[in-house]
């Protein structure tokens, strides 16, 4: 009798345990696939420069927080890099024009905005997609792409105290891109996204946008 209670017992555990996990597997898309992705990508035409860069009072491009530490000294009290350190100090420091990428809004921790998103193919059918993050965004959208499906998930890596990276899995949603342009190398997608949210279950996690950019083949 008790060795029938104890089998019962590991029995209900070990299904209990099991549909706890795959309650919070992360929610495979289905990829809706067109022939156009319709919609307003004008974005992609805004660009910025690298974080930290910027033109100061005396219309130099300088550079603040981010910069190689032998910068400092080809600069004056007032922040004005002398004459003759230009050169050298843009050999230093990237200029370039960083066209935008990504349009989107969510409601996810620690997120002031991001414009970027790199896309990179790691397989002959997979892509990794990430939003980039900087000092004031510390939440990233990932979205690995495996054929037909989409696995979106929130990354979360906080600076209020916790050591520990979140991952925020998708519960529901939807992704169109653009069949065309993915044929040539470019990510055009419309996506609406639902996540799990266990701090407040009440109140889900989204993040919603547009995409468009190339696809990095590089595989390394």
């Amino acid at each position: 009798m008790l060795k029938f209670f104890i089998s019962a017992f590991l029995i209900i555990f070990f299904f209990s345990g099991n549909s706890a996990i795959e309650k919070n597997e992360n929610l495979e898309i289905k990829i809706n696939w067109q022939e156009n992705v319709s919609g307003d990508f004008s974005f992609t035409k805004n660009w910025d420069y690298p974080e930290g860069v910027y033109r100061n009072d005396f219309g130099q491009l300088s550079c603040d927080g981010f910069c190689p530490p032998e910068t400092d000294r080809m600069k004056d009290e007032n922040g004005r890099i002398f004459k003759d350190s230009l050169a050298r100090f843009y050999q230093l420091v990237d200029t370039t024009h960083l066209f935008h990428s990504i349009k989107s809004k969510t409601n996810s921790y620690e997120w002031s905005g991001t414009n970027f998103i790199t896309v990179k193919k790691i397989g002959r059918d997979t892509l990794y997609c990430s939003t980039d993050n900087n000092a004031a965004t510390h939440s990233s959208l990932i979205l690995k792409i495996i054929k037909n499906k989409c696995i979106p998930e929130i990354e979360l890596n906080s600076i209020s105290g916790s050591a520990k990276k979140q991952i925020y899995v998708c519960k529901k949603g939807d992704i169109k891109i653009d069949k065309i342009l993915w044929n040539n190398g470019i990510l055009k997608a419309k996506f609406d996204l639902i996540f799990e949210h266990p701090e407040n279950p009440n109140k889900p996690l989204f993040w919603k946008g547009k995409i468009l950019t190339q696809i990095n083949q590089n595989r390394k």
